[in-house]
C-alpha cells in the first residue's frame, strides 16, 4: 500500500498538477472593477454591421487586433464579404480579406512573422468549401491552404471540424479538430512549418488525454500545448509530441483562451450554469477567468453577462478583447485596463 501511494505521488510530480485548486470553494475576485467595457470598440468598414464573431487575436507587436466576422450572420457561404479584419488600438478597421474562401471562420492564430492563420468549422456542399486551415500574409496574400475543401473526415490532409490553431516558434502547426455536435472525432493534429501531416493524438472521451470538443489552443512560455476541452469542462496540457502533461478545471468551460507575453491565461466561459443538460457546471460563473498558465493559480473572473464570448485576446498594454459569437450586439468588446 505504501509503494502504490510512493508510485502515486512520483506520477504527479511527472505530470504536474493535474487537478489543481478549483476556485468553487472561494468567490473569485471580481475583476470588472479593474476595466471599463467599450462594447463598441471595433467598427466594421462600408458600414458592415457584426455577424457572429468567435475570434480575435493580438498582433505579435500587441497593438494592433485581428478578429473574424461571419459575413454579417453565422456563414459566409452566399457571402462575398471579407471575413478577416485588422483593427488598430481605437478600433479603426486598417485591412480586411479572406473572401470567397470558407465557410465558418472559427479560429485565428497570428504567427510570430505576422501571418495570419484561420480555421473554417464548416462545409457547405453547395459551394464546395469548407474545413480547411489558411495560412494569410498580414497582408492578406494567401500561402498555405491545409485540408480538401468542402471535405469534412478525419485524414491526415483533411479535417472534421477544425476549431482552432497556434503555431510553435519552430513554424510547426498544432490544429484542434472536432467540435461538438458534429458526431467527429476529437483530436489534435500536428503538421510541419510546410503542412507536412506529422502525428495526431487524442480520442472523443472523458479520461486524460481524451477530448470533448477542443474548442480553443493557445501556447505558453515554455512551449507547453493548452487545449480547451470545452464539453468535458476542463483545459489539457500536452507537450509538442502529445505527452500529456496537466488538466485544469478551475478555469470553467473554456471556449476561448490566451496567453500573453508574461504568461497571464485569459479564458472565456460563455457557458457554465448549475442547471443540468448543455454546460453543466456547478459553483462556476460565465465571464473571462484570469490567471497564471505557469501555475494554474486564478486571479479572478470579468463578468461578461449577458455576453457570449468565445475568442479572447490581450494586447501589449492588458488590455483585453472578446468575441461576442451570439448575443446582440455582436462584435469584438473591448475591456480596457485602468
Amino acid at each position: 500500500m505504501r509503494f502504490a501511494a510512493f508510485a502515486f505521488v512520483v506520477w504527479l510530480a511527472s505530470v504536474g498538477t493535474v487537478w489543481s485548486a478549483s476556485p468553487q470553494s472561494a468567490t473569485p475576485k471580481d475583476l470588472g472593477p479593474s476595466y471599463t467595457s467599450a462594447p463598441d470598440w471595433g467598427q466594421l468598414p462600408d458600414g458592415r454591421s457584426w455577424g457572429q464573431t468567435s475570434a480575435v487575436e493580438a498582433d505579435p507587436d500587441g497593438v494592433q487586433i485581428w478578429a473574424l466576422d461571419r459575413c454579417g450572420a453565422n456563414s459566409c457561404a452566399k457571402s462575398m464579404l471579407d471575413p478577416i479584419l485588422e483593427f488598430d488600438a481605437a478600433g479603426k478597421t486598417i485591412k480586411h480579406f479572406g473572401a470567397g474562401l470558407m465557410i465558418q471562420p472559427h479560429g485565428i492564430h497570428v504567427d510570430k512573422d505576422g501571418n495570419v492563420w484561420v480555421t473554417d468549422a464548416q462545409v457547405d456542399a453547395a459551394t464546395h468549401r469548407g474545413a480547411q486551415v489558411f495560412k494569410f500574409s498580414p497582408d492578406g496574400k494567401l500561402l498555405l491552404t491545409l485540408g480538401k475543401a468542402g471535405v469534412s473526415a478525419e485524414g491526415q490532409d483533411t479535417f472534421s471540424a477544425p476549431n482552432d490553431l497556434v503555431v510553435a516558434p519552430n513554424g510547426n502547426i498544432f490544429v484542434a479538430d472536432g467540435h461538438v455536435g458534429c458526431k467527429c472525432p476529437n483530436r489534435i493534429v500536428k503538421f510541419s512549418p510546410d503542412g507536412k501531416f506529422i502525428k495526431q493524438w487524442g480520442k472523443t472521451g472523458t479520461a486524460i488525454g481524451e477530448i470533448d470538443d477542443p474548442h480553443a489552443m493557445a501556447m505558453d512560455s515554455q512551449g507547453r500545448l493548452f487545449v480547451g476541452d470545452r464539453q468535458n469542462a476542463r483545459i489539457q496540457i500536452f507537450d509538442q509530441d502529445g505527452k500529456f502533461l496537466a488538466a485544469w478545471k478551475q478555469f470553467g468551460r473554456p471556449s476561448g483562451m490566451a496567453i500573453d507575453k508574461n504568461d497571464v491565461l485569459y479564458v472565456t466561459d460563455p457557458e457554465s450554469t448549475d442547471q443540468e443538460g448543455n454546460g453543466h457546471n456547478p459553483g462556476f460563473k460565465r465571464g473571462v477567468w484570469v490567471g497564471s498558465a505557469k501555475t494554474g493559480e486564478v486571479t479572478g473572473l470579468i463578468p461578461d453577462p449577458p455576453l457570449e464570448t468565445e475568442g479572447i485576446a490581450a494586447d501589449a498594454a492588458g488590455n483585453v478583447y472578446a468575441a461576442n459569437v451570439r448575443t446582440k450586439p455582436q462584435g469584438v468588446h473591448k475591456y480596457a485596463k485602468h
